[in-house]
């Protein structure tokens, strides 16, 4: 799980779904960044905030990386309470 801290799409919670040659992240939210195109982030513009389960390749779906996102969102409520 990863954070976006620069760009348009700044404090987004993301899933990596894969990496470029080039050093890049692939990371998608399963709503606006899907996972059959999902959004290039330089390491330096992401934060990793969480080690989330690993999803099979069979098994991302945006329905699964959106669970994924819901759960994490769901256990900082409850920490803060």
């Amino acid at each position: 799980m990863v954070e976006s801290v620069a760009g348009r799409d700044r404090g987004m919670y993301a899933y990596v779904v894969g990496k470029t040659e080039d050093g890049m992240l692939l990371v998608a939210d399963g709503r606006l960044r899907k996972v059959e195109s999902p959004k290039r982030k330089k390491l330096k513009h992401i934060r990793f905030i969480a080690e989330a389960p690993r999803l099979e390749e069979e098994k991302m779906t945006n329905r699964s990386i959106r669970e994924v996102i819901h759960e994490y969102k769901e256990s900082l409520d409850n920490k803060e309470e």
